[in-house]
């Protein structure tokens, strides 16, 4: 794991990038890549989570935006 936590989607994006990376080389030990793979799994759940926020933000701002007929 690396010593910087990514915050924003996109830090979070490439880490999971990375982490993939990693496991495909076919050169981590087992317990390691378990590791980056519960890893992967928690920032995956993070990323949904913030594309769901950016959704009902969007969908909310759409629906202001419109006059009942």
């Amino acid at each position: 794991m690396s010593d910087a936590v990514p915050q924003s989607f996109e830090q979070k994006l490439d880490r999971i990038d990375a982490i993939v990376k990693q496991l495909e080389s076919n050169t981590v030990p087992l317990d390691k890549a378990v590791e980056l793979f519960q890893e992967g799994k928690r920032l995956a759940a993070e990323c949904e989570a913030l594309l769901k926020n950016a959704q009902a933000t969007l969908d909310k701002a759409m629906g202001e935006g419109q006059t009942p007929a």
